[in-house]
Parts: C-alpha cells; sequence; structure tokens
C-alpha cells in the first residue's frame, strides 16, 4: 500500500515538472552555427520544426492501389 503511494507521488511531481513556456537561448549564448550550405541561421522554432523527412505523410492507399504482382523473370527456382 505504502509503496503505491510513494509511486503515485513520485509520477505526480514528475508529471509536474514539464515546461510551459518558449524555448530560448541563455544569456550571452549564440544559436548553433548555419548548417552547412545555408544562407542564414535558422530561428529557434526552425529548429523545432520538423522537416517532411522527419515526419513523412502518410499514405493510407495501400488496399485501393494493390495490383497483382507480375511475372518476375529473375525469379530462379531453388537448386
Amino acid at each position: 500500500m505504502m509503496r503505491g503511494v510513494a509511486l503515485m507521488a513520485i509520477a505526480l511531481v514528475l508529471a509536474g515538472c514539464g515546461q510551459r513556456r518558449d524555448l530560448h537561448p541563455r544569456e550571452n549564448a549564440s544559436l548553433p552555427p548555419a548548417p552547412y550550405g545555408a544562407t542564414a541561421t535558422p530561428t529557434p522554432a526552425e529548429l523545432l520544426d520538423p522537416t517532411t523527412q522527419q515526419r513523412p505523410s502518410r499514405s493510407d492507399e495501400l488496399l485501393t492501389e494493390s495490383k497483382a504482382r507480375g511475372d518476375d523473370p529473375f525469379a530462379l527456382p531453388p537448386r
């Protein structure tokens, strides 16, 4: 019983320590240098925004676009 109460208290403490403000660089600290080939250093908001490569769009058309597999001339029988 006491162990469950302790675990619940730890869970509540950890759940309450999330950050609720915007992220900013520390005082007298600069942002990371611009990536190779970039013309400008990205802003903090641009660094936090995921690209399409990091979060690709999802395709739900799996069954409607399925086709019968054609004959494969390189599929050799086992020896």
